[in-house]
């Protein structure tokens, strides 16, 4: 099993209130302290939109971390990628989204815009010698479309592959798929790509992220992103709730039957490392149940 944990960026970008710099670099250390071997630690968007991230070379370069944990960081475009190159990350991420009102709303492209864009970021990030993960936002359902066809999904994927990335990561992104929807989907995509190449990205705002979870499972997806605490949210997402938490993923894995290399107990810590700063309790159902 792969967990690829997004808390310090997926997560901490909705949060209103700015958290320092030497908190976040605390909080990634703890996640790594954890056994959690893929961290995609911050953005490298415009301050204008995402003010939580502005510090994010300042992140990179406090950053003190075993050799065998792969730090990642999100980039819309040519100039994020010249400042992911520039602080030295290994690699990136670009996203795009299988529904072309959310597309316009969060990207203000069109889907087949953001593609064609991405195709230089990707293969210029490529020469550079950095390995390229894609997201794809709104998968199963979109928050002003309605359900996603399958089809959709299964086209972006294949460009994105096409394109070079080693890995799509398909995103409920407002939580409210279901298991046959996951299924449906996912099953599609896994006629134009295999199943080691695919993630599942899951917001649990209507708890069905764990049963969604299982479907995945029982499709051979084994990678799944998730966020300590289950912080997080869409700030272009109205209704979407926190990600699926990180505790919750490892608990269910682990007690399912597949080994995740994650200390619960230390998870748990660096959670609440990061509520103590946000200065509230974190949503996730396994941290409220593990001893402090």
């Amino acid at each position: 099993m792969r967990i690829v944990e997004v808390g310090p960026r997926d997560g901490l970008q909705n949060e209103a209130d700015l958290v320092p710099t030497e908190v976040k670099i605390g909080y990634v250390e703890r996640l790594a302290a954890a056994g959690l071997k893929q961290i995609e630690v911050t953005s490298f968007v415009s301050p204008k939109w995402v003010p939580q991230l502005a510090d994010a070379a300042e992140v990179l370069a406090g950053l003190k971390l075993p050799d065998d944990v792969v730090v990642s960081v999100l980039v819309p475009n040519q100039k994020g990628l010249e400042l992911a190159l520039k602080a030295g990350v290994k690699r990136v991420a670009v996203f795009t989204a299988a529904s072309e009102t959310f597309a316009r709303k969060n990207l203000n492209r069109s889907i087949a815009e953001t593609l064609a864009d991405y195709r230089g970021v990707v293969r210029a990030a490529l020469d550079a010698g950095l390995s390229v993960r894609g997201y794809v936002s709104t998968c199963f359902v979109c928050p002003f479309e309605g359900p996603v066809a399958p089809e959709a999904v299964v086209q972006v994927t294949a460009d994105l592959l096409e394109m070079g990335v080693d890995e799509v990561s398909l995103g409920d992104t407002i939580g409210v798929a279901v298991p046959p929807q996951i299924r449906t989907t996912v099953g599609a995509v896994l006629k134009a790509a295999p199943a080691e190449r695919l993630a599942l990205h899951l917001h649990d705002t209507w708890a069905t992220a764990l049963a969604n979870v299982w479907a995945g499972l029982e499709l051979g997806i084994t990678c799944y992103d998730s966020s300590a605490g289950g912080l997080g949210g869409c700030p272009y997402a109205p209704g979407a709730a926190g990600n699926l938490a990180t505790e919750d993923l490892v608990n269910f894995l682990e007690r399912s039957g597949y080994p995740t290399g994650v200390d619960l107990a230390r998870l748990a810590e660096a959670s609440r490392y990061l509520a103590g700063h946000l200065g509230r309790t974190l949503p996730s159902r396994v941290l409220g149940r593990i001893g402090a």
